[in-house]
């Protein structure tokens, strides 16, 4: 089974974000957790251990960077997010990501 975790950051971006929108990015890493995995709703990003949740919602594309934990359970870990304005997602957020998770491997 599939565990998501948010860290501090994650929840933060969240909470942040309308009620309709915080309940449509639950239900979509809850398919997650039930081992659903779509393209459309989780995603490897290119050339890196980075992977992003996408949720749409009115014509706004909401992302939350995350990683995979599989040492001893399987844990997604939510790193932060943002709304997504371009195709292209920022490489700074994907390098923001990659850090949170070097850190966290290495506080272990």
């Amino acid at each position: 089974m599939i565990k998501v975790l948010l860290l501090d950051e994650a929840l933060a971006f969240i909470r942040s974000l309308p009620i309709k929108v915080q309940e449509k990015i639950v239900y979509n890493y809850k398919k997650i957790e039930n081992g659903i995995i779509s393209k459309e709703l989780f995603k490897k990003l290119d050339a890196s251990e980075i992977w992003e949740f996408r949720t749409l919602y009115n014509g706004n594309c909401y992302r939350l960077f995350s990683f995979w934990d599989t040492d001893t359970e399987t844990f997604i870990i939510a790193t932060h997010g943002i709304v997504k304005k371009s195709q292209k997602t920022p490489p700074k957020e994907i390098a923001k990501a990659e850090r949170i998770r070097e850190q966290y491997f290495k506080n272990k």
